[in-house]
């Protein structure tokens, strides 16, 4: 997009119009409430078929990404299939039995695409993601409202902590899943809530899946919330989703927050919950926290902001610490 360089982007991966069951808005009424919503890209992932690829086109701009994607609902799990080709169906009609969804994810990622285990904590016929995340580039703990007393929401924290515990192997091993968050929006007024915030070279499709990819994003529940999340030991500073060589000194991890008044930080690592600090209360325009650590302490360090009460505000993907 022109004139939209390097910089943090802010989309909703998983939204849905009139041509997925269950859906009320037009890709038109989408574009208008995305723009609304403070959104700079979006993904048009209809369930199962592509009939809204080929009218996207009039309704993105320069202040608006549309990525062409599927939530593709198989008998034991939906995924989210980003960046398909136009005019691109992925095969559904399968479950983890039949053995065949490396194929399917191998054939979204030949194109450049990604592919994102979606909602794996669902409680309806077939939202319970069953596969195993190998060969999947994210999950989406985070979707719709964080708590909602409505009988098909997803149960993010079960989602969330299932993440979290496995993050840890996973960077042992030598690499991680990243984290997403998205709406699922089906109705008027759900788009954006919750979306994630992705640090891209451009604005261009190829490079918001490239930083969704390595994990330089957090979460947020709407565009009100700022976080400004910076790991750092001696001169060397690294962002979310990076990297430090702390070279065995101590390390100091500062989160600022700014759109949540009141509420508590956590700082995660691999032994869960390491440090909680209160924001401070209303009036105040940027909450900021520190907490100390060294690599020989901490494989990693991610961050979560929590409303009073617990409702999730933000919630960060690790810095890795070596």
């Amino acid at each position: 997009m022109a004139g939209r360089g390097s910089g943090w982007y802010r989309g909703d991966c998983h939204v849905h119009s009139v041509c997925s069951h269950g859906g009320e808005l037009t890709p038109e009424r989408l574009a208008v409430e995305a723009r609304a919503a403070g959104l700079d890209f979006l993904a048009a992932t209809e369930h199962n078929n592509a009939d809204t690829h080929g009218t996207w086109g009039r309704h993105a701009g320069d202040d608006l990404l549309v990525v062409l994607g599927q939530e593709v609902t198989t008998r034991t799990g939906h995924w989210l299939a980003l960046g398909v080709r136009p005019g691109q169906v992925v095969d559904w009609r399968y479950g983890v039995r039949d053995g065949v969804v490396g194929r399917h994810l191998d054939e979204v990622h030949r194109g450049g695409g990604l592919c994102v285990a979606a909602h794996p904590h669902a409680p309806y016929d077939s939202g319970t993601f069953l596969y195993p995340y190998q060969g999947f580039d994210a999950v989406e703990v985070w979707n719709g409202p964080w708590s909602s007393d409505l009988p098909w929401q997803a149960d993010n924290e079960a989602a969330l902590a299932e993440w979290g515990r496995s993050l840890g192997a996973e960077i042992r091993r030598g690499g991680w899943r990243p984290a997403m968050g998205n709406s699922d929006a089906h109705l008027p007024g759900q788009i954006g809530v919750p979306h994630t915030v992705v640090r891209a070279e451009e604005l261009s499709t190829d490079a918001v899946l490239a930083g969704i990819r390595a994990g330089r994003s957090w979460i947020a529940e709407s565009a009100a919330v700022e976080l400004s999340f910076v790991v750092s030991a001696g001169a060397q500073r690294v962002g979310v989703g990076g990297q430090l060589e702390s070279r065995g000194g101590p390390v100091v991890a500062r989160l600022g927050v700014r759109g949540v008044p009141s509420g508590a930080v956590s700082f995660h690592t691999e032994r869960g919950k390491v440090h909680v600090a209160s924001l401070p209360g209303a009036g105040v325009g940027v909450g900021t926290v520190e907490w100390r650590t060294s690599a020989r302490e901490s494989a990693f360090v991610r961050v979560e902001v929590r409303h009073p009460g617990g409702r999730m505000a933000a919630l960060s993907n690790p810095v890795t610490l070596r």
